[in-house]
């Protein structure tokens, strides 16, 4: 199954924002071939179910509103994936919990329901796809484990400040520090920047610089979990300040020497 070009939408219901995808095939480097993407708004809501296939995946912490491509092999979420296009196209994405038994597979408690937006299927049987996240979900309960696990869940929503000069505040200097890490030299993608001073809603725009900039897998899982938005804002502008400090501290270590002479200095 492929799709180019814009792509149908859902509607149902639910307090997500929902988009439009607008794809063009291009190479993925973590999910073969799938899609460069703009993202449009659209009056539309999405329904998260009480129940869905989930995928336990380690060291990920996956948001409302950020796009992952993924590579499906693995005979149980092939199962899953026909299932859920053949119904509403939503499963979930839970991080492994560190402590968890590799035979367990436990899943953090909090993770995020996402839809499927593009799918390509491959002659081998696997999948390369594209999961919009929209809703961060608490996990209830493990309803089934064949052919792949299903869980019961609840659609979480974000708090908002009463004060929003404050969580304005907030927004800029994440603005700012994120520019300055990127002056730094830390990796960021091309655009993204800009495409974040792009996105009006406060949520939307630190759940997608966290998902996409923040490298700590553990501080994702947290900022995840941190349902307040205006909290969410600090404690990911206090990351990366400590970032910042640290790549500051680093070039004056190094110096004018390259990476490659840094033994030297």
């Amino acid at each position: 199954m492929s799709h180019s070009g814009p792509l149908c939408h859902t509607q149902c219901h639910t307090c997500v924002t929902p988009f439009i995808l607008f794809v063009t095939r291009e190479t993925c480097s973590c999910a073969g071939s799938v899609a460069s993407v703009t993202l449009q708004p659209v009056e539309t809501e999405i329904i998260v179910p009480n129940e869905v296939g989930v995928m336990t995946l380690p060291g990920v912490a996956f948001f409302p509103h950020a796009l992952m491509p993924l590579h499906i092999f693995e005979p149980r979420y092939r199962q899953m994936l026909k299932d859920v296009l053949a119904a509403d196209r939503i499963f979930a994405i839970a991080g492994l919990h560190p402590d968890s038994d590799p035979a367990e597979e436990r899943g953090q408690r909090i993770a995020t329901a996402g839809i499927v937006r593009a799918c390509n299927l491959n002659e081998d049987g696997t999948s390369n796809l594209l999961l919009q996240g929209i809703s961060r979900v608490e996990c209830l309960n493990i309803v089934a484990e064949v052919p792949y696990r299903r869980i019961q869940i609840q659609a979480l929503a974000s708090e908002r400040d009463q004060d929003e000069d404050r969580g304005l505040r907030l927004r800029k200097r994440v603005e700012r520090l994120i520019s300055l890490r990127r002056q730094l030299g830390a990796p960021t993608p091309d655009g993204f920047t800009q495409f974040l001073r792009s996105i009006d809603d406060p949520e939307a725009f630190v759940d997608l610089a966290v998902f996409t900039l923040c490298p700590s897998a553990a501080l994702k899982q947290r900022l995840l979990e941190t349902l307040a938005v205006e909290q969410r804002l600090q404690i990911y502008g206090d990351a990366l300040r400590q970032e910042i400090d640290k790549l500051t501290l680093q070039k004056k270590l190094q110096g004018r020497l390259s990476d490659d002479d840094i033994e030297r200095n």
